[in-house]
């Protein structure tokens, strides 16, 4: 059976060193998502749509490897963050924040898996936010990008470092703020957090 790590295959946007800001070209590449709104640290919804987003993909993984005989590491969670204001994004004014969680899924998964997965996780587990989860192609193209180690309070000034790249090589900052969170957030310690920073642009 072929094993593929999806990090790996995709490294130069998954891997990134914290000491410079990087340009990349990302792909077109398919997601599972759900939108929401509000502090993530102490929304509920928030809470509900990570718990959904990892069964459903692993569903979906069980069904690729039974019937395409390949096995793939599911990937890591991410987010797009925004506000009307974007002033309120900056300050973090966390309760006007807007949100889409998300996990990447490989091309071999289409629209009929997803819903078959999302059959077999309804019927073993009672998920609010399950209802509310499409999948989607997300084509952010040139985009900077950082690794922030730490945590996600004291995200600021890697953000900075990020805009400050972006104005300095004459680019515009263009779509949502968007997040890679390398590390499990549950299980590590504050300080150890991975996380990928990354921002689309335009010339």
């Amino acid at each position: 059976m072929e094993s593929v790590d999806y990090k790996k295959e995709l490294k130069e946007l998954y891997r990134q060193s914290a000491k410079d800001v990087s340009l990349v070209e990302v792909p077109p590449l398919d997601y599972l998502m759900i939108d929401g709104a509000g502090d993530p640290n102490t929304s509920p919804e928030f809470s509900a749509a990570v718990e959904t987003l990892y069964p459903l993909s692993y569903a979906i993984r069980s069904i690729v490897k039974d019937e395409q005989d390949l096995k793939y590491v599911v990937m890591p969670l991410e987010g797009l963050w925004w506000a009307d204001d974007m002033d309120a994004f900056d300050v973090g004014k966390k309760d006007e924040w807007q949100w889409t969680v998300m996990v990447m899924q490989p091309d071999v998964v289409t629209r009929e898996i997803v819903e078959r997965a999302r059959e077999v996780v309804g019927e073993k587990k009672d998920l609010p936010a399950l209802s509310k989860t499409r999948y989607e192609e997300l084509d952010e193209g040139l985009s900077a990008q950082t690794l922030h180690v730490g945590p996600f309070s004291e995200e600021g000034p890697t953000v900075e470092r990020v805009h400050e790249f972006i104005e300095q090589n004459g680019y515009e900052r263009r779509g949502a703020h968007h997040e890679i969170y390398l590390s499990d957030m549950r299980r590590t310690d504050p300080e150890k957090l991975k996380t990928i920073v990354r921002q689309p642009v335009s010339e």
